[in-house]
């Protein structure tokens, strides 16, 4: 038996049943996998649902406003997957005829779609011969051939890609890419992993060896940026002052609340002695709460926030930040980060 025969074999008593499995549609699988990038299937498979019911084809998504896109993407994080789909779809009823691509020569050429992601859409939706390479298979891969080459160098990226590309059945391709997907997730997980029941534990290098926890390797080039902010809860008549953040930041896009950010913890004192808040707030200002600090951690950064209840503030900024009223009931047609969608239910409510 041949190993993707096994590994196959294994696939159709162990896979989960998950919706974008159950058809070859390319749209709804591009749904799925942009969606599932940096997500688990657990918090994904809403979002999946939520979009696939409101843009049941690629020329609905293509109508839609980057509001709503945004709006119904909140809480995923990585908001530029959201704006690069809406761009894709777009270009897709341009360039298509509304038809979404199967083929990986035409994916990889659309905005959002790498290489993993137009080898997964091309073998899912039309059994094209593209082995797919993601941190599952980099796991299982590592471990069963005993591969110490680090996953994130260009030499390792290209050396797993060639022993995908040389297991890989051609003629099964969309049942073996997906099986090597299912393996790592439930089987070669990270973690713990049950290599006693594993079907391949008498072939796999790292079992044999006792090496199945120091693999895959990778190297550690992440530089954690720390960011520490202050929002300012501004209320005048049942309506709250927020603002849309700009595309060169950290949600792009999304819409926050007007905010001091500083490099270091810092003071209430400190903040009160900032310029912009001496112009932005006057001698009649009152501070009605300050919250705790809360953390939110992003993959490159750590956000540090605290939230300031606070009136009377000098409506001449209003205009020159770009901020605006909005009623307190339609706070929800605004697309926000989870940092601040999650204070303002528990604050608002």
């Amino acid at each position: 038996m041949t190993f993707s025969q096994q590994l196959i074999n294994w696939y159709r008593t162990h896979k989960r049943d998950l919706p974008w499995r159950n058809t070859t549609d390319a749209y709804l699988i591009w749904l799925s996998e942009i969606i599932l990038q940096q997500t688990r299937v657990e918090q994904g498979m809403p979002y999946f649902f939520r979009f696939a019911n409101a843009y049941p084809t690629v020329k609905s998504f293509a109508v839609a406003s980057e509001d709503d896109i945004l709006r119904m993407w909140q809480g995923l994080g990585y908001y530029s997957r959201g704006r690069n789909m809406l761009k894709t779809a777009r270009k897709v009823v341009e360039d298509f005829d509304g038809v979404f691509p199967n083929r990986y020569d035409d994916l990889i050429r659309l905005t959002g779609i790498g290489e993993y992601t137009a080898a997964a859409i091309a073998s899912f939706s039309a059994n094209e011969a593209k082995a797919v390479v993601d941190g599952n298979v980099y796991r299982f891969l590592s471990r069963y051939f005993g591969v110490a080459t680090p996953i994130n160098t260009g030499i390792g990226k290209k050396e797993f890609q060639a022993l995908a590309d040389e297991i890989l059945d051609k003629k099964k391709a969309a049942e073996h890419n997906q099986a090597m997907i299912e393996f790592g997730a439930l089987q070669c997980k990270p973690k713990n992993p049950d290599c006693e029941v594993c079907p391949f534990n008498g072939s796999c290098l790292a079992y044999q060896k006792r090496k199945v926890a120091d693999l895959p390797v990778k190297l550690r080039k992440l530089k954690i940026r720390e960011r520490f902010f202050f929002f300012f809860l501004i209320l005048n008549d049942n309506r709250i002052l927020i603002k849309r953040r700009s595309n060169e930041d950290i949600w792009a896009g999304l819409h926050d609340l007007p905010s001091i950010e500083f490099t270091e913890r810092t003071s209430l004192k400190q903040l009160i002695a900032h310029p912009d808040f001496n112009a932005w707030f006057n001698k009649d200002s009152v501070i009605h709460a300050v919250s705790e600090e809360v953390k939110h951690v992003l993959t490159h950064q750590r956000l540090y926030a605290r939230f300031i209840h606070i009136e009377n503030l000098n409506e001449t900024y209003i205009k020159k930040n770009n901020w605006f009223w909005v009623k307190v009931k339609d706070l929800h047609q605004y697309g926000q980060p989870k940092l601040i969608f999650e204070f303002l239910k528990k604050f608002l409510n």
